[in-house]
This record gives C-alpha cells, sequence and structure tokens, in this order.
C-alpha cells in the first residue's frame, strides 16, 4: 500500500484552527478515506490538537496528515516541550484531550531534537458505503 502524506505550516494563533480543518478534511476526502461521519471526528481531532498547541505549546508550527497501511496519523507539532496531560474540565477548557482519546485509537508525544514535541493521534477510517 502506497504512503499518502499532507505536511501544513500553521499561521499563527487561531487562524490555524481553521487551516488545520479544511487541510484534514481535504486531504482524507480526496484521499477516499473513511465516511463523511469518521472525517469529521478526524477533523475535529486536529481541530483540537492545533488548539492545545496554539494554547498551551507556543503556537503550532506545523500539521502532518499521513495515511499507511489501513491508519491516519494526524500530528501537531508546537514550539514547547511540555507534554499535554489531562485535567478537568472548567469553564477555561480541559476538554481537549478527553476528545481526542474519546474518537482516536491511540495518541502519544514524541519528543523532537529542536526541543519542540509532537503530539500524534492514530485512527482507523470506518469503511465508506458504497452504492449498488
Amino acid at each position: 500500500m502506497s504512503e499518502l502524506t499532507a505536511h501544513l505550516d500553521l499561521p499563527a494563533g487561531v487562524d490555524a484552527l481553521a487551516a488545520a480543518r479544511q487541510v484534514t478534511k481535504a486531504a482524507l476526502t480526496g484521499w477516499g478515506l473513511g465516511d463523511r461521519e469518521w472525517v469529521d471526528d478526524a477533523v475535529l481531532v486536529a481541530d483540537e490538537l492545533v488548539a492545545n498547541a496554539v494554547r498551551h505549546g507556543g503556537g503550532c508550527l506545523r500539521l502532518q496528515i499521513n495515511a499507511c497501511g489501513g491508519r491516519v496519523t494526524i500530528a501537531a507539532v508546537d514550539g514547547s516541550a511540555v507534554v499535554p496531560r489531562r485535567r478537568d474540565p472548567d469553564g477555561d477548557g480541559g476538554r481537549g484531550l478527553a476528545i481526542i482519546e474519546a474518537l482516536c485509537d491511540e495518541w502519544g508525544v514524541t519528543d523532537l531534537d529542536d526541543g519542540h514535541k509532537c503530539v500524534w493521534v492514530r485512527l482507523v477510517p470506518h469503511p465508506v458505503a458504497t452504492r449498488h
């Protein structure tokens, strides 16, 4: 199976969220991966990854999407080495990692040599129904 990849350097701040949503949806739909509901969930995961990076990681530098071997990996690289942690939701947030955990098969953090980190999630697309 071939590997499909998309990389996007994101603008600073909240504009990064819209860009991440658009690119994720376009890539996954264009690659013919997953049904509409699954693609919407994957877009939400990308949005949460980037929102966390913008808010807690010193700005999101890059969004990476990779499809290979029946799995999709979505990752956000940001400017901080601080590992994300789950916290109790409050009026100021705290729901991002819970949403990510509910929608993905696994997630983790990779420390990068430059002091940045990559927070990644793995998802398995739902089969697209075929019409006869």
